[in-house]
């Protein structure tokens, strides 16, 4: 699966501090890769419809079981109502099991540095 470019639901006034956030998740078999693909539809749909949603893209290496995300929302709150609605939740519960390892990070940047680079948040993430 090629890297999901990056899609900009919402558009943010400019010169505004937005909260970026990145994760990095390994499954523990190939199976649980191909269960993480199989939700990734429904998950991107959410996303284009949150409140709050700036951008977002997915880089997935499902042979490798690894896949990151990025996103830029407009606050904390903005993400958490994300994390916890909609297809979001029953995927990343489902998937738990399936995970060998994750990591995430955040950070703030301004609404002119959108849409993000992989380069900035593969630095982050350990």
């Amino acid at each position: 699966m090629p890297t999901l470019p990056w899609t900009v639901p919402n558009t943010p006034p400019r010169d505004t501090e937005v909260h970026v956030f990145a994760s990095r998740f390994e499954t523990r078999t190939l199976w649980g890769a191909l269960r993480f693909l199989a939700g990734t539809p429904a998950v991107w749909r959410q996303v284009r419809r949150s409140p709050g949603a700036y951008g977002a893209t997915l880089m997935a290496k499902p042979f490798k079981r690894t896949f990151w995300t990025l996103s830029a929302w407009e606050s904390k709150d903005a993400l958490h109502a994300f994390v916890r609605a909609g297809a979001h939740g029953p995927a990343s519960r489902g998937l738990a099991p399936q995970m060998k390892d994750s990591a995430f990070t955040t950070w703030q940047v301004s609404s002119d540095d959108l849409p993000l680079s992989w380069s900035e948040a593969l630095r982050r993430l350990p």
